[in-house]
């Protein structure tokens, strides 16, 4: 007598899979560079908090904020080590994963092959643009917000302003609207130029003129500067300690201003001559205020993002209608 099998079939390996068809394919295609960046976003947090866990510690042992603990992150390797690699990361993802993710299958005749098949070239895609845009917005999420936990409550001992790019730009919604731009901008690059070592080399010289050069620039015009008057040779009031100055000038009593060396002379007496002849009574500083960051990095996440979508919108649009 035989016996009639009733029961369900175990569940294979396979069908216990988060990822199934298309993305799980382009996950394992990519499973090097994806396990790479994923090890080194999680080596940094763990390093990051166990560096503020030891400042925490230094600070207590010296009475902070009570106590003047000195200046403990001047020279320190493990800040100095952190910054580098978080300020690397945009360089890492646009050159390594944005450049050759399209470009390389579009050199081996891959993206040709697969796209014959029962798959869509625009649902390839949108599978490969979700990887990488999956990647650095988990990176950039989680480092950013480990980064702003470590900076914020003790900003005053870290020697670095506010408005400085290795602060600015690794806190808040920055960081992974950057990296989602810079990969983006990688991605376009490979799409265009259909080569990976050439499209490697663009991705490499564009993030480095973007982060080195144009961004520095951006960054001081992302909000309006306030002027601030007050009377010469005087100190500049307390709550300034954490204004980023952005020029400074010196100004008669009906308001006229002139550069800050205007009087600078060789001589006293010639430098009283003139502060009496332009009738030069207040100095005057152009500044960024503290309380204005936030507002600015969220200004800078919204034009990144924004640069993201164009290129998005274009890579989709060029690479559906281009042959492959």
């Amino acid at each position: 007598m035989s016996a009639t099998l009733t029961e369900k079939p175990t569940a294979t390996g396979s069908d216990r899979r988060l990822l199934r068809g298309l993305p799980w394919l382009v996950v394992r295609q990519h499973r090097t560079a994806l396990a790479c960046v994923l090890g080194l976003t999680l080596l940094t947090a763990i390093w990051i908090v166990y560096e503020r866990h030891e400042l925490v510690q230094l600070l207590d042992a010296k009475g902070w904020p009570e106590k003047d603990p000195g200046q403990p992150m001047e020279n320190h390797r493990g800040y100095e080590y952190i910054t580098n690699i978080i300020n690397g990361l945009p360089l890492i993802l646009a050159v390594f994963i944005g450049a050759p993710l399209i470009a390389g299958d579009q050199e081996s005749g891959t993206a040709q092959l697969v796209t014959t098949q029962s798959v869509s070239r625009r649902q390839w895609l949108i599978a490969k643009l979700g990887l990488a845009y999956t990647l650095a917005l988990v990176s950039g999420v989680v480092l950013s917000a480990l980064f702003t936990w470590w900076w914020k409550p003790y900003r005053s001992l870290f020697l670095s302003e506010w408005i400085d790019g290795v602060i600015f730009d690794n806190t808040g919604p920055v960081l992974p609207a950057f990296l989602l731009f810079l990969t983006a901008t990688g991605i376009t690059i490979g799409v265009l130029v259909r080569r990976v070592l050439p499209a490697m080399v663009g991705a490499f010289l564009f993030t480095s003129v973007t982060t080195l050069f144009v961004w520095d620039e951006i960054r001081l015009r992302l909000d309006s500067s306030q002027m601030f008057t007050y009377p010469k040779d005087t100190e500049l009031p307390e709550r300034f300690a954490d204004a980023y100055e952005v020029d400074r000038w010196v100004g008669s009593a009906d308001g006229t201003l002139y550069n800050w060396g205007i009087c600078a002379e060789t001589t006293e007496k010639a430098q009283n001559a003139c502060i009496e002849k332009h009738g030069i009574v207040n100095d005057v500083i152009e500044y960024l205020d503290y309380s204005q960051m936030g507002a600015m990095q969220w200004s800078a996440a919204g034009i990144l993002l924004a640069g993201t979508a164009l290129l998005t919108a274009f890579t989709l649009w060029w690479a559906s209608r281009r042959p492959l």
